[in-house]
């Protein structure tokens, strides 16, 4: 679960953690999506996540991001719930965090992305042996 939607990533595609450039080859790149799915799949679990953002929409300009808003993230609150419910939340940046009160990880951008992979590496492990089936959320 990350924090909300980027201009560079699911603001252009549509989907989170995923830029046009993934989809289709051209467009924005997204330095968070790529570093996020590098990771998922070298972990072998790229198909077995669900990724999405605690604020679903882009909340900046065409060119820039910004933190959402409370009420932004509150507006979110009843979806996240039902999206979660049944399912292993990791949250991905510290908005995440304290939005969902679910384990945080660093977030990859801004030279974040080695921490980002040895969080998930310890929530994956953290989360195996808790239960199973894992149905991880990112």
């Amino acid at each position: 679960m990350g924090e909300a939607a980027g201009y560079r990533g699911a603001r252009v595609s549509g989907i989170p953690f995923t830029s046009e450039r993934q989809l289709t080859g051209f467009g924005p790149a997204e330095a968070t999506a790529t570093i996020v799915h590098r990771v998922l799949s070298a972990f072998g679990v790229e198909d077995d996540v669900l990724l999405w953002n605690v604020v679903p929409t882009h909340p900046g300009t065409e060119t820039s991001n910004r933190r959402p808003t409370r009420a932004e993230v509150e507006a979110s609150a009843p979806f996240l719930e039902e999206l979660t419910q049944g399912r292993t939340a990791i949250a991905v940046g510290r908005l995440a965090a304290e939005a969902l009160e679910a384990p945080y990880v660093r977030h990859p951008s801004h030279g974040g992305a080695a921490a980002f992979e040895e969080g998930l590496r310890r929530a994956f492990a953290t989360i195996g042996r808790r239960r199973a089936p894992v149905r991880p959320f990112l």
